[in-house]
């Protein structure tokens, strides 16, 4: 085990790109996700440090270079954080963009390796996007919770946590963690949160009693909430410095109801070993779109019917 260790040190020294899909430091990846940024706003993809085989998908679906947002997307909103993990080579941007005159509420991954940034994954929240029981309708024109005013209101607190404060990774991780598994078992004793916790979605207090329009906080309210399984988490950032964890999942809903899956972004803030806030941009898939389209690719189940029909018989 020493020898091999000894040969991969040797083999370092001698072959430095070996390391270079890890040499990108905070300031590098804050230059390269403020270059992808800037890019999409220019609507110019030859701007950003792109990857030869550069994959970018919005709301769960690829899209084509030069597409989709970096056609909509004309400047960054009132909010705007950044989030950096020196350790997964990944940077993340948390807050709102204009399209025009309209406001979305965004979370924006980027990754990066050998300095080239080879995936892009945006979670958009829009006014009158779907929400829980579907598509707009007369009685219903706004379905989903989104209201970008609030969360300019009450903004992600800016920080550097002092070194004598921090907590690990694995720590920050497993802390985010305890909230899902709150859900899943519909016990919020579980989740390791402060008294008061509050979880905004899309920039609104959340429903069920988990945000700042209610008495209660993000442990509340689980008994009865229509979650069978948080599948597909991924902890792409974590922002040891900040205190902060983006969590992505999908929440798979009971069987036999017609409400829609929610695909997430949520930015936990820990503070004294317990999460402080919660921060989320998410969307509701309609129910034939594979979710998250990034692995793992637990959230694309159930599939629809067209999809896991029996084969005839011949």
């Amino acid at each position: 085990m020493l020898k091999t260790h000894a040969l991969f040190l040797a083999a370092l020294a001698i072959c430095p790109q070996l390391r270079a899909a890890n040499d990108c430091d905070r300031a590098c990846l804050k230059t390269s996700l403020d270059q992808y940024l800037n890019a999409v706003i220019k609507h110019d993809p030859a701007a950003a440090p792109l990857f030869v085989a550069f994959r970018q998908t919005e709301n769960a679906v690829v899209v084509k270079l030069g597409t989709g947002v970096w056609r909509s997307v004309t400047a960054l909103g009132d909010v705007q954080r950044r989030y950096l993990d020196p350790v997964s080579g990944q940077a993340a941007y948390f807050g709102t963009v204009q399209e025009g005159s309209n406001l979305a509420v965004v979370t924006v991954r980027v990754k990066l390796e050998n300095r080239k940034i080879t995936e892009a994954e945006w979670y958009l929240a829009r006014r009158a996007d779907p929400g829980l029981n579907g598509a707009p309708t007369a009685a219903q024109p706004n379905p989903n919770l989104f209201d970008p005013e609030n969360l300019a209101k009450n903004a992600p607190p800016e920080r550097v946590v002092p070194k004598a404060d921090r907590l690990p990774r694995e720590a920050l991780i497993a802390i985010t963690n305890s909230y899902f598994d709150g859900i899943m078992t519909h016990d919020g004793t579980i989740i390791m949160a402060h008294p008061g916790c509050v979880r905004l979605e899309n920039g609104g207090a959340a429903p069920g009693g988990r945000g700042r329009a209610s008495n209660t906080d993000c442990t509340s309210n689980l008994t009865n909430i229509n979650v069978q399984n948080v599948a597909a988490r991924r902890y792409p950032v974590v922002d040891e410095e900040a205190g902060v964890v983006l969590a992505l999942a999908i929440f798979l809903r009971k069987p036999g109801t017609t409400t829609r899956r929610n695909a997430f972004s949520e930015w936990f803030f820990i503070d004294g070993q317990k999460i402080r806030t919660i921060y989320s941009a998410m969307f509701y898939p309609e129910p034939a779109l594979a979710v998250p389209n990034w692995p793992p690719y637990d959230g694309n189940w159930p599939l629809p019917d067209s999809l896991a029909a029996p084969a005839a018989n011949k």
